[in-house]
């Protein structure tokens, strides 16, 4: 089986707004999880919650891995190749 390139070079970047969905505190919006970019350190929230801003970060700016920003998760998910790691 092929292991996805980006997930495999995924980096580590300290997160930019750690209270929450960037976008969601600069507006007063609401999230349901949150999701954090692993190369830039944007914490969006996921596509479940009402301004899915992860994924609308990866259309803006193309970086492709998030990781899940919820205690206790650990997998990463890849938008360019749909993987999970």
């Amino acid at each position: 089986m092929a292991t996805c390139e980006h997930l495999s070079q995924a980096a580590d970047p300290a997160p930019r707004t750690p209270d929450g969905c960037e976008e969601c505190l600069a507006v007063g919006g609401r999230w349901v999880h949150l999701r954090r970019c692993l190369e830039c350190g944007h914490i969006g929230c996921c596509d479940s919650s009402p301004g899915k801003h992860a994924t609308q970060h990866f259309h803006e700016v193309a970086h492709p891995v998030v990781q899940s920003y919820e205690p206790g998760e650990q997998w990463k998910w890849c938008y360019v190749d749909n993987a999970m790691g």
